[in-house]
């Protein structure tokens, strides 16, 4: 084999494209959440994306159930989140259970069930049945193009991030890769939601890494779903043989391989999980790309053999962008740590929170580099914690606290860790978001030293 050896890149001129207040590099759900509160709250906003269109995992992704966005019975995730749910409501692309049957009976229970609307973390026969939201994926691109364009916000699709410009600590723009050669993108406070922390590892940010399993979601058309339920409840013995065997082919999944969608006869499977992929690997991403087709191929071909209301179903399409659950990890200012997670420890500075934990502004602050934070799956975190705390909505919630925060340091002049946390919590409470400022019943306050 050929010896390969580095070699040398000509130093060149990038042309600097445009100036924002803020730069936000990453447009899922935590960067769309970022750049649109960043907006509404008087800033310039430039919005860098790699692909075609906007929403990473929620719409590219295909992570169809928006969860972790109740304790108990109470919402805890609101603000621009709902905003999209009730805008997909709007066009018949989103469905959660209605109040009246937000409760724990078999009925409810029997109906909610495959649309992922149960909270699993309650060991309870049946599962409570909670606000969850299964959605389309579309209608997630669709309903972020339109708070985008309402913003004002500058989006730059097909802008793939390459490196950080960084001078004597601070960032100041990023450099992105096009079809037209790199271009330079300037900004006063730049916000990594790239959600790998490709950003701010790049600007010398002290981070670590984990990793965890990886999914190459996929839906399926024409599925009888009356009938697979029915089969489901009414033939209980013959359908766990079933279900066993089809998760044995998928090689892992959720207790629930496959969910209703609100397109009928379309189902999500978010499976299957795969172990032993590092999600910044070439190599190991292609090979994840070819190990999930199989087993999807393979899965299909027994369904349509041995599941009722699957005969005549058909593989509608897999993500374009395979599920990563865990990369880099920001080492910021604060570390949130499993105990924290699992004790609900509450903290002063709390700017949002998920189902039952919360998220201190430090936690998406570097400590080693101005104008810059983080919102996203790669927040300052151990891996243990972040498997917890790493679901959609409450990714979101935390980039509509920093793009908060982005606005509140332009226009007091201070940087972003002295931007002070309660002007944050009042001004998300402003735009009808929960930071979390107030505490929930089984919170775990600590006691302030004297």
């Amino acid at each position: 084999m050929t010896e390969l050896k580095t070699v040398h890149e000509a130093a060149r001129e990038v042309p600097a494209i445009v100036k924002s207040d803020v730069v936000v590099v990453g447009g899922g759900s935590a960067g769309v959440g970022a750049a649109v509160s960043a907006a509404r709250n008087g800033a310039s906003v430039t919005l860098l994306e790699r692909y075609p269109h906007l929403g990473g995992m929620a719409s590219g992704g295909m992570v169809l159930v928006l969860d972790d966005m109740v304790n108990g019975q109470e919402i805890t995730v609101t603000g621009i989140v709902m905003e999209m749910v009730e805008r997909m409501k709007a066009l018949g692309l989103a469905v959660y259970p209605p109040e009246e049957d937000r409760k724990t009976n078999w009925d409810v229970y029997r109906k909610w069930a495959r649309w992922g609307a149960f909270d699993f973390h309650v060991p309870s026969q049946p599962e409570p049945i909670i606000f969850a939201v299964a959605f389309d994926p579309d209608g997630w691109k669709r309903v972020s193009n339109n708070l985008i364009q309402e913003a004002g916000i500058n989006l730059r699709l097909h802008s793939w991030f390459s490196e950080p410009i960084v001078e004597d600590g601070a960032i100041k723009g990023v450099i992105c890769e096009t079809k037209m050669g790199r271009q330079a993108i300037l900004g006063d406070v730049v916000i990594d939601a790239t959600g790998d922390l490709d950003v701010a590892s790049r600007a010398g940010a002290a981070h670590g890494t984990g990793a965890y399993i990886v999914t190459t979601v996929f839906r399926l058309g024409d599925v009888d779903t009356e009938k697979a339920e029915a089969f489901e409840w009414e033939h209980p013995d013959e359908f766990k043989a079933i279900d066993r065997a089809a998760k044995r082919i998928i090689g892992g999944s959720w207790a629930r391989w496959w969910l209703k969608t609100p397109l009928p006869g379309i189902v999500w499977c978010n499976c299957p999980h795969m172990t032993g992929y590092d999600g910044m690997s070439v190599e190991h991403l292609t090979a994840a790309e070819f190990d999930g087709r199989g087993r999807i191929e393979r899965l299909v071909a027994f369904v349509q053999k041995n599941l009722p209301g699957f005969e005549n179903s058909y593989l509608l399409g897999t993500a374009e962008q395979i599920g990563v659950r865990q990369t880099r990890l920001l080492e910021g200012e604060y570390v949130v740590t499993k105990d924290d997670v699992v004790n609900r420890v509450h903290f002063p500075d709390t700017v949002c929170r998920g189902r039952d934990y919360y998220t201190p502004y430090r936690a998406l602050l570097p400590r080693d580099v101005e104008n810059l934070i983080v919102a996203g799956r790669h927040y300052s975190a151990t891996p243990e914690a972040q498997r917890m705390s790493r679901e959609i909505p409450p990714c979101m919630l935390q980039g509509e606290a920093v793009g908060v925060a982005a606005a509140l340091a332009l226009q007091g002049g201070v940087r972003l860790r002295d931007v002070d946390p309660a002007a944050i919590q009042r001004q998300m409470r402003k735009q009808g978001a929960d930071p979390g400022d107030i505490p929930s019943a089984n919170a775990n306050v600590p006691i302030a030293a004297e």
